[in-house]
This record gives C-alpha cells, sequence and structure tokens, in this order.
C-alpha cells in the first residue's frame, strides 16, 4: 500500500479532508524546498504536490509558469527535484509527495541517466522511489497510453495520478479509472491554474458523475483561494488542492519570511476544513 493509499484511508477514518499544497521546486529560492515542505507538513498538509519546472508548462497560468522561469533559472531540474525529496526524507518519512509536471522531463531524464535500471525499468522511476517519492502526475501522458507505466510505478509504490476536468467525457472517466491509483484530480475551472472564478455548484454536480467511474478518492483544485472556496469544494470532494495563491503569497517575499507565510496561510485552510468536518 502507496503512502498517498494510508493518508486517504486514515483520513477517512477521521471523516476528514485531504489538504494538497502544491509548490514549484526551487521557488522563489533555489535551497528553500525542503524547508517550505516541513513548514506546510507541520500547518496540515496531508499530500504535497511538488512542481517539476518545465519550460512549456501547457497546464499553467502566468503564476506558476513565472516561479517556473525563476527556477529554471537558477538552475533547478529533475536531477534537483529529487534531490529535495530525498532532503526532505531525512526528517519525515511519512507525507507523501507527488511530482506534477511534464513528459518531457521524465523522458528527457532516463535519456541522461542510462533509459532504464537494472530490472529493465525507467531510470527515472528507480531514482524518484529511491527518493522516497509517492506518486506521479504528468499533465501530458494519456491514461490509455499509460497502463504499463502505471503498473512499473505500483511495482515501486508509487502512484500514478490524472487530472480530469469539465469537458472530460464518461469515456476518458472511464479510461482514467482503469490505471490511476492514489487519487484522481478533478480541475475545477476550465483553462489553466489560477484562471477564473470557481464555480462550487457546478463542482458538486460533476464529482456524482466522476464518481460513477471512479472509485479513488477525488481532490480538486484550480481556483481554490482561500479558507471560504477550500471548505466549499470540501463538501464534496476529498481533497483541496491550492497552488496558485500559495505561489502568489511568497513569490516577492524574503527568504526567512516564506515559510512562516505558507505555514500560516496553510493553518488557517487547516482549520476551517476540520472544524467544518466536525460540524459535520
Amino acid at each position: 500500500m502507496s503512502r498517498i493509499t494510508e493518508v486517504f484511508a486514515r483520513l477517512q477514518r477521521e471523516r476528514r479532508k485531504a489538504l494538497i499544497p502544491y509548490v514549484t521546486a526551487g521557488f522563489p529560492y533555489p535551497d528553500i524546498t525542503p524547508e517550505l515542505m516541513h513548514g506546510m507538513v507541520a500547518a496540515g498538509a496531508d499530500v504535497i504536490e511538488l512542481g517539476v519546472p518545465f519550460s512549456d508548462p501547457s497546464a499553467d497560468g502566468a503564476v506558476i509558469q513565472k516561479a517556473g522561469d525563476k527556477a529554471l533559472a537558477a538552475g533547478i531540474g529533475l536531477v534537483q527535484v529529487i534531490q529535495m525529496v530525498r532532503v526532505f526524507r531525512q526528517k519525515d518519512t511519512r507525507t507523501p509527495v507527488v511530482l506534477m509536471g511534464y513528459a518531457n522531463p521524465v523522458e528527457r531524464y532516463d535519456q541522461r541517466h542510462g533509459g532504464a535500471g537494472s530490472d529493465g525499468g525507467s531510470a527515472f522511476v528507480r531514482d524518484a522511489a529511491s527518493a522516497g517519492v509517492d506518486g506521479l502526475l504528468i499533465v501530458d501522458y494519456p491514461p490509455e497510453e499509460c497502463v504499463a507505466f502505471a503498473d512499473e510505478l505500483r511495482r515501486n509504490n508509487m502512484d500514478l495520478i490524472f487530472l480530469l476536468a469539465p469537458t472530460s467525457t464518461e469515456r476518458r472517466m472511464a479510461q482514467v479509472a482503469a490505471v490511476a491509483s492514489g487519487y484522481v484530480y478533478y480541475v475545477s475551472l476550465k483553462g489553466v491554474t489560477g484562471a477564473g472564478n470557481l464555480d462550487t455548484a457546478a463542482v458538486e454536480a460533476m464529482l456524482p458523475r466522476i464518481r460513477q467511474h471512479v472509485k479513488l478518492p477525488l481532490g480538486v483544485g484550480f481556483g481554490i483561494r482561500d479558507a471560504a472556496t477550500a471548505c466549499a469544494v470540501a463538501r464534496s470532494a476529498d481533497a483541496v488542492v491550492i497552488g496558485s495563491r500559495i505561489i502568489q503569497l511568497i513569490g516577492d517575499l524574503p527568504r526567512d519570511a516564506v515559510t512562516p507565510a505558507a505555514r500560516a496561510f496553510l493553518q488557517g485552510i487547516r482549520d476551517a476544513l476540520d472544524a467544518q468536518s466536525r460540524a459535520a
């Protein structure tokens, strides 16, 4: 059983909702990420999504694109991201870490690091598993082409997570259900990260349709910016994912203010989610 599965099973027993913050690795300072991750866990994060910087992030809006550009300019690539997870694991062996990114860095990693490990599998999967990565969300990997990859990840106790969107068809939901594990991430808005206003009624209407096909926990992201929107989404979702708002919050802060600011923000979300769970 993966760490992600264990966390969601525990939260279900406790009747609580998962809080999943996203940060771009190496932003806003190249060496701050493990410290920032620990701060987010202390504030109540259940899973951490760690963005892998990429030069052409098609699903990301301006906020996360700029964060990725800054990280890339500082020399942060997939090798450095895996090392950040390794450093994080020196103190935290419980909190799941999901790498979120795109196909190109993963495939380039295999090209540069020998392609396959000794067992014939991906060098990236081998190294990510060794570092303590728990899941992957590769935005441009279609589920129908990922059966073998998903199997390899499971053999290494990692989950392959997929996105669904308001435009997803019943067929796509079934395709995702066939290969996904850990959780499924529902993109609440049409467009890129940080765009538009969250329509919580539309989310509440869509999630039952997805659950007809997907039996995994459902996380919702894109457009969650504060405790009110997080709680509104948590009425129907199993997890809330917050990314762009955190990036905006910490982007221009002095280094010593970054982790406290992120921690205070997430603590407010965590407290609101738990209060709502208790009231229910």
